[in-house]
């Protein structure tokens, strides 16, 4: 007879979530530290609450997501077929290792200037600087999945002489997907990171030059806000991509099931 472990209580994180912002309000509340750098989280709260339902506060966040997904779209573009590429040839893994090896590491704050010597300060910059984020979590796991495909599958599919083409879409592709969905989460956190930090560097719109101008105004409540709203906006886009993945992915067990 199989038994059942008890479930961990689902509201665990929520608690300890809860627990935080009530500190945040004593602490405020009791002045254990500067209100006025350190407002309470009702009232952050309340700000964040006005700024919903301004169109400037949604223009910046349109302003964010569009370059976010359009660095990290272009990062996974690249970045999943160059993964599969190297994974696949050894003369080309050899040629490529040494240079990823060499820029993977250099952290992509280092390259805003870099970008914006090249590039200027508009989107195109903010947008490549994502790109390069978001590229090497995407490229290692592809790289890595491809490298670990179970050998099983691979001679499976010598032994029905698939063509490249059809190995590589029924084989390959199918075996590495988990990984590719691995690099993919990793770099959608980093996209968010990026485009906020670009545009607090060198920004004019978006939620980063909001935050930093709120700031720079003396506006202590509206930058916590928009903290808030990254926070959000954060668990939101996770959220929703390990659904979507989830959903998607359900066929993978089937398959494995199916070769091994």
């Amino acid at each position: 007879m199989q038994t059942h472990k008890p479930s961990e209580p689902k509201w665990t994180g929520a608690l300890v979530v809860l627990a935080v912002l009530l500190v945040w309000e004593f602490a405020s509340r009791t002045h254990a530290v500067n209100p006025t750098f350190f407002p309470p989280f009702s009232i952050v709260l309340t700000t964040l609450g006005r700024m919903v339902f301004m169109s400037e506060t949604w223009e910046s966040v349109g302003s964010t997501l569009l370059r976010c997904f359009s660095g990290y779209l272009f990062a996974c573009a690249v970045g999943i077929p160059a993964g599969i590429l190297m994974g696949r040839s050894q003369r080309l893994y050899f040629a490529l290792e040494p240079l990823v090896e060499i820029l993977r590491p250099i952290p992509s704050a280092a390259v805003i200037p870099i970008a914006i010597l090249f590039l200027g300060i508009g989107d195109s910059m903010k947008v490549f600087v994502v790109v390069y984020a978001c590229l090497w979590p995407v490229l290692i796991n592809s790289l890595d999945g491809v490298r670990s495909i179970d050998p099983v599958l691979i001679e499976t599919g010598k032994t029905f002489e698939l063509t490249r083409s059809r190995f590589l879409f029924h084989i390959v592709i199918p075996a590495a997907s988990p990984y590719f969905v691995t690099g993919m989460r990793v770099s959608l956190a980093i996209a968010l990171i990026l485009a906020i930090t670009v545009e607090m560097i060198a920004g004019s719109n978006g939620i980063g030059f909001l935050i930093l101008d709120s700031e720079r105004s003396f506006k202590f409540t509206e930058m916590y806000a928009g903290v808030l709203l990254i926070g959000a906006l954060g668990y939101l886009v996770n959220f929703l991509f390990v659904r979507i993945t989830d959903r998607i992915m359900k066929w993978h067990k089937g398959f494995t099931a199916t070769f091994l």
